[in-house]
């Protein structure tokens, strides 16, 4: 039998193309005849692709749904439950991430069917009886067009980080940070439930640039950073205010549990010196707390601004300490500096 005769028995003896050995594309095959079914499952195994079948339009729905469904798909136009030309439909309205590129197999050749399937959402068709050439060239044009966006996703996915978070430390950036605080405050008020936030500032430590080097400072924050990002729950937020400064952000914690946590963080730095260049630095931390009580609505700003005093209070009360703010406490530096300004 010719290689480029159309399917109807044997298949061609094609080999699989550079590369496809190590990357196995999933393919469904949703085709309800078994005869095309068998002969589509010997072509793609033949050719590198991991066959998924389904023998009607419901389960390849079913499939296409789950995560980590095929990529490709292979549809037959007429199956029971629901069609290709539906099933095309349901995948586009769904949009779903990642493409799922969508190879329409159809006996009719009217131009008008062809549109139909194509305005449907198909990306290409084929007509049967096919030839085994075009359909492994199409796939591979159907391949080349998801790796593409596989790399585009990549790169939006880094741009995103990029846009989102602290160059040096990996962590949230000021921008985004807050977004989270402002974020939790509004679910917070919602659920009637209490947020806690965090101002973390690293002791002393335009010392350890003076004595150490800036690229030793870098080292230190990141290895700050590291430690505490370690310590927090899944769905804390953690972010860099800015120079050595941290926010923490504690959704559903009150006053004492996020004195606790803060505790935790302070002794996840203090707790062994950060190796530098052959040399041991301790660094330690103090921590401001301050809190909603999702009784009332907070803004971000009386958290920071309420985090800020407790942490001016902790550095003023011998540093490498957790203070948590109470309303007094903004009385107190009042008078402090009406007296200092005298």
């Amino acid at each position: 039998m010719s290689a480029d005769k159309d399917v109807g028995g044997q298949y061609p003896n094609v080999e699989s193309a550079p590369g496809q050995a190590a990357y196995r594309m999933k393919v469904l095959v949703a085709e309800d005849n078994p005869v095309f079914q068998s002969m589509l499952r010997a072509l793609l195994t033949k050719w590198g692709y991991d066959v998924v079948a389904a023998r009607d339009g419901l389960e390849a729905w079913r499939i296409l749904e789950s995560a980590g469904g095929p990529r490709l798909a292979i549809l037959d136009w007429m199956m029971p439950g629901v069609d290709g030309v539906e099933l095309c439909r349901r995948v586009r309205a769904a949009g779903r991430e990642p493409y799922i590129y969508i190879l329409l197999l159809t006996g009719r050749t009217e131009s008008q069917d062809l549109v139909e399937g194509m305005d449907a959402g198909a990306d290409d068709y084929l007509t049967k009886p096919f030839n085994a050439h075009e359909l492994r060239v199409r796939l591979r044009a159907g391949r080349r067009i998801l790796d593409l966006q596989e790399e585009l996703m990549v790169a939006r996915e880094a741009l995103r980080d990029q846009a989102t978070h602290d160059g040096l430390t990996g962590l949230l950036n000021r921008t985004t940070i807050l977004d989270a605080l402002r974020n939790e405050l509004t679910r917070a008020a919602r659920e009637r439930r209490p947020v806690a936030l965090l101002m973390v500032d690293l002791d002393r430590f335009k010392l350890v640039n003076d004595t150490y080097g800036h690229l030793a400072g870098d080292a230190v924050l990141r290895e700050a950073a590291r430690r505490m990002k370690s310590s927090v729950r899944p769905y804390d937020s953690i972010g860099r205010y800015g120079g050595e400064e941290f926010l923490i952000v504690l959704p559903g914690c009150d006053a004492p549990t996020a004195q606790a946590q803060a505790e935790r963080f302070r002794e996840a730095l203090a707790c062994e010196p950060i190796p530098i260049g052959g040399q041991s630095i301790r660094v330690t931390c103090s921590i401001g707390v301050s809190g909603s009580t999702g009784l009332s609505v907070s803004s971000s700003d009386t958290l920071v601004h309420d985090a800020d005093l407790a942490l001016y209070q902790a550095k003023n009360r011998g540093r490498n300490r957790v203070d948590t703010f109470i309303p007094c406490l903004e009385q107190a530096f009042a008078c402090e500096a009406a007296v200092a300004a005298g």
